[in-house]
């Protein structure tokens, strides 16, 4: 693994990001015509490493993206490939750079609608990249959804046409076998539903200068260990376990398996000590198979107090089997009164339902909340995409908030906001939400900043999940840890 990982090789970049790189690189001395001339013969040549030659047609637009369509058409003909090219609207009002490179096609250009399909092997898609914001209709979507119709195998430029590059949003996009994008992912690669609907990425470099994006300072990532690796703890030798931090995670009662199994992915995290605070009612059930997991009980609210005094207690996860009440909720805001790093999970966030400003109030520290998209609603009265949700809910709150799915968002109230793109279905089992907080809360302990501890818990997780496949149950995810760890500190310098 690379020793100096650089975060901007996994910044996504959003629609005015995109533009404006394009035109520092066009001011910099590289012309929109031979951008558009790479982003084309890029998109042809990994035509040509999928499919043998066959017959093809181009759908091309009137804006650039239909002009990258000229130059894949072109390049491919040149290589003996039955090309044929439909344009949407007419040629006439083609204007700069898209009509130069119209003017250089061959071939007769047909109108685009669904007869234009006939007798096609592929598809290529460069009807609209990714600064369409309406819906698809008309021809285009006609003539799309005929192609798909017709199962042929569509390839698309930069992004399927109707899909929202900012927010994942389907606005008539049709499933394309193959994406060519250019110079990053966009947010909309990776979102729901862009991310099925994209099939296959690929990342084409079109001479866009790495100077250019990093000068951009974008704020929002693919989540990637380039984020984090640098800042994950390290083990020392003269390292004890106290010095490794101690995760308090407050267990519930009668559903004890959640805070048994966040308990011990805190540890496999590389936390010191873990001990679970419990209902002296439920001891005897938490200690049967502790083992190296402490238990405290608490018989009374003085013992609970003793607890959140023990400066020993170095991060707190409180919610997981947590009922969603008036208890929970006076709990939460005495751990928040301690101003160290919590968690707060489940039946935690539920406690307070409708009331997002109690828990900014009662933030007096490092917080990070992990609702999945039930939780994230009774709490936040918020619209719009996935990333904008999680920032927003972000910046209200004050706390890092992991909107949890197929499509994680970790987002931090400065701002950035990390999508993550490497969890299994098989993470969609009972359990697996409640390892992550114990991740997240083992890493918190140990000393790590708020959004890279979170970030990286969401990695490590959907890493331990591949790396086990079919038939993964939630109490498996915190043995696969240590495989993951040992991958992610290549030397073992870091994790154990």
């Amino acid at each position: 693994m690379d020793s100096t990982p650089d975060p901007n090789r996994c910044a996504l970049l959003d629609t005015l990001r995109m533009s404006e790189a394009d035109r520092r690189t066009v001011a910099a001395g590289t012309s929109i015509e031979q951008l558009m001339a790479r982003a084309g013969e890029a998109v042809a040549g990994e035509v040509e490493r999928r499919w043998s030659a066959r017959p093809v047609v181009v759908l091309c637009g009137p804006g650039n993206n239909g002009g990258d369509g000229f130059v894949a058409a072109r390049r491919l003909a040149e290589h003996g490939w039955p090309v044929r090219l439909a344009l949407l609207g007419s040629r006439d009002r083609l204007r700069g750079a898209v009509r130069e490179h119209a003017d250089r096609w061959p071939g007769p250009i047909e109108v685009l609608a669904p007869a234009a399909l006939g007798g096609a092997q592929l598809i290529v898609d460069a009807i609209f990249g990714a600064g369409l914001s309406r819906a698809l209709d008309g021809e285009a979507l006609e003539t799309l959804a005929a192609a798909a119709a017709a199962g042929l195998p569509i390839v698309a430029v930069d992004v399927p046409s109707g899909l929202q590059a900012d927010t994942g949003e389907n606005l008539g996009a049709v499933a394309a076998r193959l994406t060519v994008t250019f110079c990053r992912k966009k947010p909309g690669h990776l979102l729901l539903p862009g991310r099925t609907l994209c099939g296959e990425l690929v990342v084409a470099d079109i001479g866009i200068a790495d100077a250019v994006i990093a000068a951009l300072a974008s704020d929002t990532f693919e989540n990637d260990p380039a984020l984090w690796l640098a800042a994950m703890p390290r083990l020392a030798g003269a390292d004890n376990k106290y010095s490794r931090g101690h995760a308090m995670i407050f267990g519930g009662y009668p559903m004890t398996g959640a805070a048994r199994m966040a308990a011990r992915g805190a540890a496999r995290a590389g936390a010191g000590l873990t001990t679970i605070a419990v209902p002296a009612v439920a001891l005897p059930i938490y200690a049967a198979n502790a083992l190296s997991i402490m238990i405290a009980p608490i018989a009374n609210t003085g013992e609970f107090a003793q607890l959140l005094e023990d400066r020993r207690h170095s991060a707190f996860l409180i919610g997981p089997g947590a009922a969603p009440d008036e208890q929970t909720r006076a709990r939460v805001a005495a751990i928040l009164a301690t101003g160290r790093p919590t968690v707060l999970d489940a039946g935690a966030i539920t406690a307070f339902t409708g009331d997002a400003p109690a828990v900014r109030r009662a933030i007096r520290g490092v917080c990070v909340m992990t609702p999945h998209e039930g939780e994230f609603r009774r709490l936040f009265d918020l619209r719009g995409g996935k990333l904008a949700r999680a920032r927003a809910a972000a910046a209200a709150s004050g706390a890092v908030i992991v909107l949890k799915g197929a499509d994680t968002v970790i987002a931090a109230p400065d701002g950035r906001a990390a999508i993550n793109a490497n969890a299994p279905p098989t993470l969609a089992t009972a359990g697996s939400g409640d390892v992550l907080g114990g991740i997240v809360v083992g890493l918190l302990a140990q000393g790590m900043e708020a959004w890279q501890a979170a970030a990286a818990a969401v990695w490590m997780h959907g890493a331990a999940a591949a790396a086990f496949g079919p038939g993964l149950l939630a109490e498996d995810l915190p043995d696969l840890l240590p495989a993951v760890s040992r991958a992610l500190s290549g030397a073992g310098t870091r994790l154990p």
